[in-house]
């Protein structure tokens, strides 16, 4: 099928002439020749692009869109507050109220700041844990994405140096004898250990941890006095409103929570337990922005709205229908989809096929009007209900109908 984008193919020519690459950042990887580049509006699970094209989105704007696109309840905390001020010389109370929310719902939060992305979160993070051990050295997960930080980019990636991220050590994931050797070799110099709750890279299955995984590393830690980081940037408020390392059975020291926690508004945060507040008082971190008091109000109304209608229980119950009724449509044409990751955030895969036929799976459904990737977790939301989730599979076995022909 062919998209109507001559609108869209035309105002991308002049974004190329106006911007590097046309489109910058973590989306110019998600641009196909023939897909959606500009939106036009959005409401609840859907967007149209300025083609006039509308698609049913399993992206939620990359984690953020949690509540549903241009949620009444908050947008009207956005512009009462816009109202009164946004960016203003002083703090608005707002961010205190904010504050209270986050303690009184993250379980391991006393104390919460904030900025503007994930990226801010994470670096944040790893400054505190520097700052309270004196150490140096981040101990991560070898695919783990932690923001476009220098240390958390590769080494060879252009406009990084080796400097970077030389303080830098990297583990397999779910590999308790690597984690065990870096601490026995290392264990003096490592400041923190830095990890999502589940393991979620790109172009992979995503892969939860086995039994006893956190357990241990909590308890290795804490005897080496290195602070464990939680990045619950793309997984916060998705798996448990209390932070997603309890459904995991552990506790860490700092939670990195951004996304979806203000249903598309910029803002994240760090919260963490009252033995790192000191530290967290002497670091200096900050930015114009931090303060913008109308995305502070977005996320608290998001928090409290997430807490009313019990969000996990509904993104679980049609996070697994979507699960089921995938797999049961790609069997009807001899086809094996893998689904893995947490009802949520579900990553898909075709089983015993080349990547490239994943490829074209993707491109059918995006021109039957369903957003997705090929290489990234997908996301649903609250606003993903019963009819969406059949118009998923809908759409998806068309599109293993046409690349099974």
């Amino acid at each position: 099928m062919k998209l109507k984008q001559k609108k869209s193919d035309e105002l991308f020519l002049k974004a190329q002439e106006l911007i590097p690459g046309g489109i910058f950042g973590h989306y110019k990887f998600a641009v196909r020749e023939e897909g959606p580049k500009f939106f036009s509006r959005a409401k609840n699970a859907y967007f149209w692009d300025i083609d006039g094209n509308k698609y049913l989105d399993l992206i939620c704007g990359w984690g953020p869109m949690i509540l549903g696109y241009n949620n009444s309840k908050i947008d009207k905390a956005a512009r009462t507050q816009y109202d009164l001020g946004n960016t203003v010389s002083v703090a608005s109370p707002v961010m205190v109220e904010l504050a209270e929310t986050l303690t009184d719902l993250v379980d391991i939060a006393d104390w919460a700041l904030f900025g503007k992305n994930g990226g801010d979160s994470t670096q944040l993070a790893v400054m505190v844990a520097r700052a309270e051990t004196g150490k140096s050295k981040i101990l991560k997960i070898k695919d783990g994405y932690h923001g476009a930080n220098g240390w958390m980019q590769n080494k060879n990636n252009p406009g990084i140096i080796n400097s970077d991220s030389e303080e830098v050590l990297s583990i397999s994931w779910n590999d308790l004898d690597e984690f065990d050797e870096m601490i026995s070799s290392f264990g003096n110099e490592i400041a923190c250990f830095i990890s999502s709750s589940y393991d979620h890279p790109t172009s992979k299955d995503s892969s939860l941890p086995k039994e006893g995984y956190w357990k241990h590393i909590e308890k290795k830690c804490s005897e080496n006095n290195i602070v464990l980081i939680v990045d619950d940037v793309r997984t916060g408020f998705r798996i448990d409103l209390k932070g997603s390392h309890n459904a995991f059975g552990f506790s860490p020291d700092l939670v990195c929570l951004g996304k979806a926690m203000a249903n598309g508004y910029p803002i994240s945060a760090l919260v963490g337990k009252a033995s790192l507040k000191d530290a967290a008082n002497k670091v200096y971190f900050s930015g114009t922005q931090f303060f913008n008091s109308a995305p502070m109000a977005a996320s608290k109304a998001t928090l409290e709205e997430l807490q009313n209608l019990n969000a996990i229980e509904i993104m679980n119950t049609n996070g697994l229908k979507l699960k089921d009724d995938l797999s049961n449509a790609a069997k009807a044409f001899g086809l094996e989809i893998k689904v893995s990751g947490v009802p949520s955030m579900p990553y898909f895969r075709i089983e015993d096929q080349t990547k490239n036929f994943h490829v074209d799976w993707t491109d059918e459904c995006l021109s039957r009007g369903l957003y997705l990737t090929s290489y990234h977790n997908h996301f649903l939301s609250v606003a993903h209900g019963e009819n969406e989730i059949n118009e998923i599979v809908r759409i998806a076995s068309e599109a293993f109908e046409a690349i099974s022909i």
